[in-house]
Formats: structure tokens, sequence, C-alpha cells
């Protein structure tokens, strides 16, 4: 059931993501509103276009999330395993799990180490620089 709903997922996502598809919805509604005199604007001729585009975008929802979470769960795969096989902290593996919270410590934690190596590299580079200058001189 979970594989023939995320190729049918699959599939209406890719289909409706063509410039086809959007042509063919400006064309209903073209037509929808040509229609307009001709139905005298009634009720029911409003009804059309309101229920068909509610029930459309009620299941779009649903298609939607279905291929973003198999996405977002694809690169988390991905970037797992580089950090597995890198010199990256393992640590980091499904952090994705954690609360808000806890990932804006980790975040803060990360940008406090790259500040730190960032300065170390800025001194590093200032005196290497220092010291081309004096053998110039």
């Amino acid at each position: 059931m979970k594989r023939t709903f995320a190729d049918i997922a699959t599939a209406v996502a890719r289909q409706s993501g063509r410039p086809i598809t959007f042509l063919l919805a400006v064309f209903i509604i073209i037509v929808w509103a040509v229609t307009g005199p001709i139905f005298h604007y009634s009720d029911t001729w409003q009804l059309i276009i309101n229920t068909g585009t509610t029930i459309i975008t009620f299941l779009m929802v649903f298609v939607i999330q279905n291929t973003q979470n198999r996405d977002s769960a694809a690169v988390q795969a991905k970037l797992d395993e580089l950090i597995r096989v890198s010199a990256a902290q393992n640590t980091l593996i499904g952090i994705e799990h954690l609360t808000e919270d806890e990932i804006s410590d980790i975040r803060e934690k990360c940008f406090a180490r790259a500040n730190k190596a960032a300065n170390g590299a800025q001194k590093n580079a200032n005196r290497k620089a220092r010291a081309a200058i004096n053998k110039t001189v």
C-alpha cells in the first residue's frame, strides 16, 4: 500500500509540475470564466470552480507532503552517510529527530567552533603575511 501511494504521489507530483498541466489549469479557468454569462453567473456556476479547486487543493496537500517527506528523508540519509564516512562528528547523525531547542543548541555550538576556527585561520594568515613582509624587508 505504501509503495503504491508513493508511486502515485510521485507520478502526480511530477505531472503537476509540468508546464502543460499549468496550461490545462489556465484553460479550464478561462472556459469557466467564459461560461459565466451563459449561466448568468449563478451560484451553481460559482460552486463548480470552488468545489473543483478545493478538492484538488485538498488532495495535492497530501501528495506534496508525501513527496517532501521522502525527499527530506533521502537527503538526511545521504548527509548522515557523508558525516559517517568523513572526519565530521558522528554525533550529528540523526539530529533531525531532536527538538527545535536541542537543534538550536547544537547549531550555536557549531557556529562557535566555526568562528573559533575562522579566527585561528585569520591569525595564522596574518602571521604568515607578516613573516613574508619581514623576509622581503
